[in-house]
């Protein structure tokens, strides 16, 4: 008895009934050239509006600082990139962590795709996290992407008490900070409180630049959350073949390649159960969110499109690379896409773990 004939394999394409295959091919033809239309009648769209016009990118932070230096980087070579080639203008809007020039772009600020903000990954977590009121919903921001992304690191002088990240849970180190929202009094305190460091943080230092000096003049043992990034290149012997100081830990999901090759351990490596993991989560992506830059809610669709598009065309542009190696800027995108769905994400996280974020931040002297 034959077999019976196998089934055949449903076919998935535009199906046309009743139509010759020489007629039908014709009519896919014109159906793909219709896209192809569309996309363009797009472009053309976006270009007209654009041409002749001025972007303003409002960086939240003061003129010279880093944000401002990626933000003048990534704004000579944006406008090349954007359909209609508009001028882009950077302009300066310090103030409560970047938190007013966000609330600048979401509520003040034009919405049809004349404003970015260049803002800190605070103004992303303060409305889950913190106390203050601010004027922006995150999730409603639209998100064109991240010039670059960091690890954070606890770091130490060779001199100091502790030589590896286990020595910390039975040795005092004493680490620099700035204040309250800031990285390195926020990261320490959160090891101290979810796994049982004994980090004692002596804040109020201005920023980085002063952090780093009270660590050569020893007034405190070392520093954690700081960005690894451009750190071994704005000292050289720190890291390098003299050794002055150690990395103890990397406060990020993944690692850097560099200090994974070393054997330098993750933070996530100590949590204990899912609940601390799910608070480091959250409170390391600051690094991850890297230096986001953001458009207001109701930016029309085809130029968001356009915007992201250009977005990631500029930071892959050879010209940027070669002006940001002269720089020593690392640049390292990530897409619109990605960070809006990585800020939907944290929203999304039960009440309980941002509960327990939260008092992971509070500090007290270690005993």
């Amino acid at each position: 008895m034959a077999a019976a004939p196998a089934a055949a394999m449903p076919r998935v394409g535009i199906v046309m009934p009743g139509l010759a295959p020489g007629i039908r091919f014709l009519c896919l033809l014109a159906f793909c050239g219709c896209l192809a239309g569309t996309r363009a009648n797009a472009q053309n769209t976006v270009a007209d509006f654009y041409r002749g016009k001025q972007i303003d990118i409002v960086v939240g932070s003061s003129a010279g600082g880093g944000y401002d230096t990626y933000a003048r980087l990534i704004a000579r070579h944006f406008g090349a990139h954007i359909p209609g080639n508009p001028e882009i203008v950077v302009q300066n809007m310090p103030g409560a962590g970047s938190n007013k020039a966000t609330g600048y772009v979401y509520s003040v600020a034009p919405k049809d795709g004349t404003a970015i903000g260049a803002v800190f990954p605070g103004a992303m977590l303060d409305p889950l996290i913190g106390d203050a009121q601010v004027q922006h919903d995150p999730n409603k921001l639209i998100y064109l992407g991240s010039a670059n992304s960091d690890v954070y690191i606890c770091f130490v002088r060779s001199d100091a008490p502790a030589k590896t990240f286990q020595d910390v849970f039975t040795h005092e180190v004493i680490v620099g900070a700035s204040n309250t929202g800031g990285t390195t009094r926020d990261l320490p305190a959160m090891l101290n409180n979810l796994i049982g460091t004994k980090f004692r943080i002596v804040s109020g230092y201005a920023g980085s630049k002063e952090i780093t000096l009270a660590i050569e003049r020893n007034e405190v043992n070392g520093a954690c959350g700081l960005g690894w990034t451009g750190l071994p290149a704005m000292h050289p012997d720190w890291f390098g073949a003299k050794k002055l100081m150690t990395v103890l830990v990397q406060l990020d999901m993944k690692g850097h390649p560099e200090l994974n090759a070393m054997g330098v351990p993750l933070s996530m490596q100590f949590a204990k159960t899912d609940d601390e993991r799910h608070v480091m989560e959250l409170l390391e992506s600051q690094g991850r969110f890297g230096r986001p830059y953001v458009l207001p809610p109701g930016v029309p669709d085809e130029r968001v499109a356009a915007l992201r598009q250009a977005f990631m065309a500029t930071l892959r542009d050879p010209a940027l690379i070669a002006d940001a190696q002269k720089g020593q800027l690392d640049v390292d995108a990530m897409s619109g896409e990605e960070l809006q769905a990585l800020v939907t994400r944290l929203y999304a996280l039960p009440d309980l773990i941002v509960a327990r974020a939260k008092q992971a931040l509070v500090y007290a002297v270690p005993k």
